[in-house]
Parts: structure tokens; sequence; C-alpha cells
């Protein structure tokens, strides 16, 4: 039975929690600064609760770091005084590269995680990056942990920062995508929340039409466009408004914050 530790217990290290309880053949230690919360968590999903962080680093070993990256640095100290290299690493905090994690750890077993919130729904998105010397048995265990709480795509670290802008931050455009539709629906007369229920379920419906058949995005956008139609208007209007070209912008506004941020822990 492979036992994993998680430090942190809060949105993201919950939801993972939550979806790597229910595989049987992992057996499951949670810690948080804050020992109600982890407790709590640790009842209500059958895991262990651990009184402290070294006690879990010496029963685990495997340890995801679901903490702030700011509380990171705060760590590192009792990680190496802890026999931090004989352990493998799983890291979700954003901003900080495999360089900074490998050399504080000690360690080239480190693989680094940028899921985005729908792990609470197992739906979230994963890009998944390892140290160039990890070993297999914490890469292939990484991925299998990753595509418990969703999907998983194996990235380069270099891409990153273009991941955060495409998937990690563009969860919350997509949020703003259907707001803007929804408020369009009330404009023309259905309240608001039967307007974001079928703006919510129509992109649902594009996503999965767009997953079975393998069609490029702008392949099936055209098939939906009848000539002199009504969706020929709708695109006009999108065009006008330079939709592709704020959106673009938004995924290279995201991807620069966060080339910018792991600069910066890189000099921490």
């Amino acid at each position: 039975m492979k036992k994993i530790g998680i430090i942190g217990c809060g949105n993201m290290g919950g939801a993972i929690a939550t979806a790597l309880s229910t595989n049987k053949d992992w057996s499951i230690t949670l810690y948080d600064s804050n020992d109600d919360l982890a407790t709590g968590l640790a009842i209500e999903l059958g895991c262990i609760a651990s009184p402290s962080i070294t006690e879990m680093i010496r029963n685990c070993q495997y340890i995801i770091l679901a903490v702030k990256p700011q509380i990171l640095p705060s760590l590192y100290q009792i990680f190496s005084e802890n026999n931090a290299p004989s352990k493998y690493w799983i890291s979700i905090a954003a901003g900080v590269p495999l360089s900074v994690l490998c050399e504080k750890l000690g360690t080239g077993n480190v693989v680094r995680f940028m899921p985005n919130i729908a792990a609470k729904a197992k739906k979230a998105v994963t890009a998944v990056a390892s140290c160039e010397n990890a070993d297999k048995e914490l890469t292939d265990t990484a991925m299998e942990i990753a595509t418990s709480f969703g999907s998983a795509f194996a990235l380069p670290e270099s891409q990153f920062a273009a991941f955060i802008g495409i998937s990690g931050s563009a969860i919350a455009y997509v949020f703003e995508f259907f707001h803007a539709l929804a408020m369009g629906g009330v404009e023309e007369g259905i309240p608001y929340p039967t307007a974001l229920a079928i703006a919510r379920d129509t992109c649902i419906s594009a996503a999965t039409l767009q997953k079975e058949t393998g069609k490029g995005a702008v392949e099936l956008a055209t098939m939906v466009c009848s000539a002199g139609g009504t969706t020929i208007k709708g695109m006009k209007a999108l065009a006008q408004g330079n939709f592709d070209a704020t959106v673009m912008s938004a995924v290279s506004a995201s991807a620069e914050k966060s080339r910018q941020l792991e600069e910066l822990a890189k000099q921490k």
C-alpha cells in the first residue's frame, strides 16, 4: 500500500485528499496548521490526521505539498531535518519551479502539478512536469494521482506558464463567459438563473462534442453557421468586439505573470 501525505487541507489539498481517499490501495495522511481542519477532513474521508509534519514525513513515502507558495520557504528547513532526499515529492505551489524545489529538498525526485479548481468535482485539468532524473515509480504514481481528480497532461515545465494561461487561470475566463452569455439572455428576457444554467450546459455540450469528434474548433463553429443565419450574425459581433484578440491577450497576461512569479521564487 502506498502511503501518501498531504500537507495543506485547503480548497485544493482537500479536493485532492477527497479524490485519493477513494483508492483503497493508498493510505492517506493529512496535515494542516489548522488541526481542526485536518482532523475534520480525516474523519470525513476515513484518512489519518498527523499531529506534525515530522511524523507525516516519517510515515509517508509520497508527500504532496498543497500549501501556498509563500509558505514553502518556512518549511524547507523542517523537510531537510527529516530526511527529505529519501522521499518522493509532489508540489502544487504555483510559481515555484522544479529547480528551486529540487535544490531545497535535496533530491531530483520531485514532480510539479498545476491543477485548476475543478479538482473538487474530479474534473481538474492538471499539467504535470518532473525533474529529469526523477524515479519512474514517482512519475508513474504522480500521473495516477493527477488523473484521480481529472485529466492530466505531461508537459515540459517550460510550457507551464502557457498552461496556466489556457487552463489554470482560464477556468475563470470560462466562468466570465458563462456570466456574459447569461446576461445576454437576461437582456432578451430570460431570468438570470435559467440563463446561466443554459449557458453552462451549452458550454458543456460544446466541449463534449469537440472531445468526442476530435474535430477542430473552427470546423465545428463553421458547421453551426448557416448562410445568412442567426449564428453568423453573432460571430460577426464577436469579431467586431475583438473577441479572439481579447482572449489571446488574457492568456498572455496570465502566462507572463506566471513567469514573473517563477523568477521571484528563484531569487529567494
